[in-house]
Formats: C-alpha cells, structure tokens, sequence
C-alpha cells in the first residue's frame, strides 16, 4: 500500500491527459483529499471514545482517492504497532494477489471498522465506526472490498446514501451505491490461517481482477 501522500492519477488511465484543465481539476480534487484523509487522522488521534489508552489508532493506508477500497475488521498486533491497516502478513498477500491479477496497488486504500486498537473490538464506539462513512466519502472508490461478516455488518449499518444492502455472497460484485460497487469475501487475517481458507479466499478475491478489466478508462 502507498501513503496517503501519494501523486496524482491513480484512478485507472489510458494514455495522456491531453487538458491541462483536467490536470489542475484532478490535482485540486486530490489535495483536498489528502488534507481531509489528515484531518481525520488528527480526529482519530484526539478521539476518547474508545478506552484504547495511550496507544494510537490505525490509520488506513494507500492512495487517497483509490479505485479500490479494502476493508477489514480490525487490527492485527503489527498493524497496531506499526499504526498502518493492512501492515504486515495481510498487506503482503494481498500485494501478490494485486500482482497476479494485474492491479498497480497504487489505486488501492485500505482501512479497518475498528480504528481504535482494543482487546475486544465489540467495545468500539459508533463515533468510531461511523469514521469509515467518513472515509469512503473521502477517498470515493469505485469498489469496495469488504472482508468478513463483522465488516460486512458494519458497513451495511452505515446505511450510506442511496445504498443497497451488501450480501454475504462471496465473490460476487454487488451493487453498493450508484457510483461504488462491492466485492464480500472472507476475512483475510482468518483465511491467511489454513491453506483452505488460502483458497477460498483467492476464489472470490480473483473477481477484482475481471472487474478491473471491464473498468473503463478515463
């Protein structure tokens, strides 16, 4: 995954930006993600809902305004060390799963429900959670992954404007939103476990890939 500081264009391109207006347009849209992505993190920095104590929360990483968002759970203990979502066993799979299907990562942002690094995730607060809201406005991707039940949950109680209700029908792409699709699959952190779980949740990963093909260029 690439920091929130990233350059611009990572939405999928074909050939040279031939107007300069276009350039200036898509340059303006991204700094004014990457100033409200830091905003948010000082937010998350400040929160107190959580009884998370002195340790900071995880902040999502990627490009800011990704084609792909990826959701999870919650953090992992090198995730929680190193402050970054998809740090460590997770991230690493999933940068050969992007290569075998031919997706720069550059147009990838992953973040977690759970913010907030606690024993017990079921402790969250809603303050907390309703921050992806925050976060999918933010980055505005044109797909969603959502890993596991609990981030399915989740992201169904959002109820984000004009939004479908997302199944838990892995591998298939839904419709989320009139501008955001959604792809459910297994929890990673969960599937990395056993080499069934490898495979089940390659199975219904795999799709991002066909869905990336048929993305249209712009």
């Amino acid at each position: 995954m690439h920091s929130q500081g990233a350059g611009a264009g990572p939405k999928k391109r074909q050939g040279a930006v031939s107007s300069t207006t276009e350039d200036e347009i898509r340059e303006k849209y991204l700094e004014r993600a990457i100033r409200e992505l830091n905003d948010l993190g000082h937010d998350l920095a400040a929160c107190e809902e959580c009884p998370r104590g002195s340790v900071i929360p995880v902040q999502g990483s990627g490009h800011p305004q990704a084609d792909i968002m990826m959701i999870k759970h919650a953090a992992t203990p090198a995730e929680i060390e190193e402050g970054v979502a998809f740090y460590g066993r997770a991230g690493n799979a999933l940068m050969k799963s992007f290569k075998r299907l031919a997706i720069d990562p550059i147009v990838v942002f992953g973040t977690l429900c759970v913010k907030c690094p606690l024993t017990d995730p079921s402790y969250a607060s809603d303050i907390c959670i309703s921050r992806l809201a925050e976060e999918i406005a933010i980055v505005q991707p044109r797909m969603v992954v959502v890993m596991g039940e609990s981030s399915l949950d989740i992201l169904n109680d959002l109820e984000l404007p004009l939004a479908d209700q997302i199944e838990a029908r892995e591998g298939e792409v839904q419709r989320l939103t009139p501008t955001i699709d959604a792809l459910y699959v297994p929890d990673i952190d969960d599937s990395l476990d056993t080499d069934d779980g490898k495979q089940r949740f390659w199975s219904a990963f795999r799709v991002l890939g066909d869905w990336y093909d048929r993305l249209p260029p712009y």
